[in-house]
Formats: structure tokens, sequence, C-alpha cells
């Protein structure tokens, strides 16, 4: 009797494991917000992959995704540090007002990244503008304890900008948005500015442009979405936190827009919008601003001055562009991060009189993102 128990105790434990396992190996969990990217199941699960060790880096990136009762694990985690202990989940800081990312210390340098900007704007003929924003960690920094605090945001930014060539005119977003502190221009779930700190931020940029800003009663905001939880509650599952709220910015009597076209890395177009609705049930809120993320949107609006403008950025442009629209009839926006190639591939430069960079700070340390920005001598000439 005994045996038989065992025997079958052996044969449930059995299956249950292999079911966590085929669980854990084949779950949705391609892509996660803390580990980022998605994960290349063809390029991992290979004899190559096996023989590189990226099968073991999926592997386990599998089993911290998917393991079952997973967030449940780590929002039990949230409460317990906020409420006993130093309040860091993930490398998030939790605080029941919101949620900032603690490891801004820890960022790199931005040397690297300002070569290639300057190389890149070195033989351009037009005005090239840079508007480095702080993350919400930059503009609330006083809520972090001070050890925290070594290498703060504004210090960053201005290391980025001592490293940038003179002929790059450069944006003060950081005083601007620390000034107005006391107002809704950050999420309180997520690392990046709401659509009001971006408006914010867009009087002063549009200004260095050459045009005056749309004054804030023209338009009218709609609360699409009032449920948003961003990047940083994806690492804490912390909910106690409030959710965040999505705002569209509407002028309706400014210009229109023509068309929004995106392309892929092989210069394949679809139509897109300024605002994808349909993405407010993606595991991603914000993808709203832009629509589906491609290496290049091309706007045309009915603004009649034939003035054209390259934007070249990361997230924190997204609900930032559409209030450019009242001002050019063609803006043309790049996402190094998605890009495949060099951007000379997709377009050129010299068609612009003028290009706009507008980076969160964060990503500014990431040696690889602007590679794509100078297109190395060896394969220009073959070109």
């Amino acid at each position: 009797m005994k045996n038989a128990v065992s025997r079958i105790t052996a044969v449930v434990m059995l299956i249950y494991i292999s079911a966590v396992m085929l669980f854990i190996f084949f779950g949705k969990g391609s892509s996660d917000p803390i580990y980022g990217s998605k994960i290349d199941k063809e390029k991992t699960v290979s004899v190559s992959g096996i023989m590189n060790g990226s099968f073991g880096k999926y592997l386990s990136e599998c089993i911290l995704i998917n393991f079952p009762a997973r967030d449940r694990m780590i929002a039990v985690d949230s409460g317990l540090r906020s409420s006993f202990t130093e309040n860091i989940v993930n490398g998030v800081y939790v605080d029941k007002k919101m949620l900032l990312d603690a490891g801004i210390s820890d960022r790199g340098s931005m040397k690297k990244n300002a070569r290639i900007i300057n190389e890149f704007c070195s033989g351009y003929k037009g005005t090239a503008y840079f508007a480095a924003v702080p993350t919400s960690t930059g503009v609330y920094d006083s809520y972090l304890p001070e050890y925290l605090r070594n290498n703060t945001e504004s210090m960053q930014i201005n290391s980025l900008y001592s490293e940038l060539d003179g002929n790059i005119r450069e944006i003060d977003a950081y005083n601007i948005l620390k000034m107005l502190n006391e107002n809704y221009i950050y999420y309180r779930s997520d690392t990046k500015w709401t659509s009001y700190g971006a408006y914010c931020v867009y009087r002063t940029v549009i200004q260095k442009l050459g045009f005056s800003p749309t004054a804030y009663d023209k338009y009218t905001i709609d609360h699409v979405a009032d449920d948003f939880k961003g990047n940083l509650y994806a690492r804490t599952f912390y909910s106690d936190v409030k959710p965040d709220i999505i705002d569209i910015y509407r002028y309706p009597d400014g210009a229109n827009i023509i068309s929004c076209t995106g392309c892929d890395n092989d210069m394949k177009s679809f139509s897109g919008e300024l605002y994808d609705k349909s993405l407010l049930d993606s595991d991603d809120m914000y993808d709203m601003y832009l629509g589906e993320k491609r290496p290049l949107v091309k706007i045309r609006t009915t603004v009649n001055n034939e003035r054209r403008l390259l934007v070249i950025k990361d997230s924190f442009a997204d609900c930032f562009v559409p209030f450019l629209t009242q001002h050019y009839s063609e803006i043309d926006v790049v996402a190094p991060e998605y890009m495949e190639g060099y951007v000379e591939d997709f377009i050129d430069p010299s068609d612009y009189e003028q290009i706009l960079f507008l980076f969160g700070i964060d990503s500014m340390d990431d040696e690889k993102l602007f590679d794509v920005l100078v297109t190395p001598p060896e394969e220009r000439k073959s070109k």
C-alpha cells in the first residue's frame, strides 16, 4: 500500500513539475517590462543558441517572466517593503504618491553618444536642437534616500550638454519641469511625462524653433483612459499608487493631419495615426501615441508653409510630436531604437531645415542607441 501511494505521489509530482516547466517555457511572456526587449525563440532555441549560451539566457528569462503567480509575489513583496523596509523593489522606489526609478546614479557615460551626435550634425547646414528630458525621478528625486542621489539627472543633463558641439542648440527642459512639479506633469506609475508635461516643454521648444506656441485654452482635452499602469508599476505591481490618466490634446480650429505613414526597416509603408486608440487595450497604453512603433513615421499636415522638421527621438517624444503638427507642413520622426541599417538609408538630413533631438536622459547611456546615425566610411563607399 505504501509503495502504491509513493508511486502515485511521484507520478503526480512529476506531472505537476512538467506542467509548470511547459508553462514557463511555452508561456506567452515573450516580452516583459523588467527585461525589456522581446526574447527571440528562433535564435535561442537552436543548436547555435545552445552553443553560444543564448538558450540558457532565454530559459532563465522564461522562468523569471512566466513563473506561476510571479506578479502576485512581486506585489506582496512591494507591499511588505513599503511598510517595513527601505521601499526599493526591482530597482524602483515605492511610495504611495508615486513610483520612481531608483537606479539613476548607476547610469554610465554619455560621451560616446554625444560624439556620434556631434559627427551626425557636423556637416548639417540647418539648425539642430537637443532637448534632454528628465524622467520622473529627475524632477522628484527629493523623495529618494540621499545615497541614491549621488549622480542626479540634472548633473547628467549638464554633463551631456557639455559634450555637445556649440552648433547644437541645447534646450532646458529640466528647469521648466522642476518649476512645475506641483502639477500633473509625470505619471505616477511610469518614468515618462504626461501630455501636460510635454505641452509645458513644447511651449519653450517651439519658440526656440521660431514659432509662437498654441495657447493651452485652444485645446480640447480628451481623457481616453484613467487606468494606465506604467513601466514602474510593471516592475513592482504596487497597487497603492493611483492609476494614471492618458490624455489626447486636440485643436479643433487648427491644422489637420493629411497623412501619418509608418515605414518598416524594409521601407514598406503602413497607414498610421497620431493616436491609435486600439492600443489602449495593449500591454502598454502609452503606445497609443504615434501608434505601432516603427523606425520612421512621416506626418503631413494642412499647414501651408512648406517647412520640414526632422525629429530624432525616443518614447518621450511620442506624446510631444502632436503639438508640433500645428507649425510644420511635414514632420519626419526617426526612432533609432527600432531602426536597422543607418538613418541615411531612410532619409537625407539635408532635406530638413531643422532637426530636433528629443530624448529622455535615461536613454542617453545606451551606447548602441545612436550607432544608426552615422554610416561607417567603408559602407558609405559601397553605396
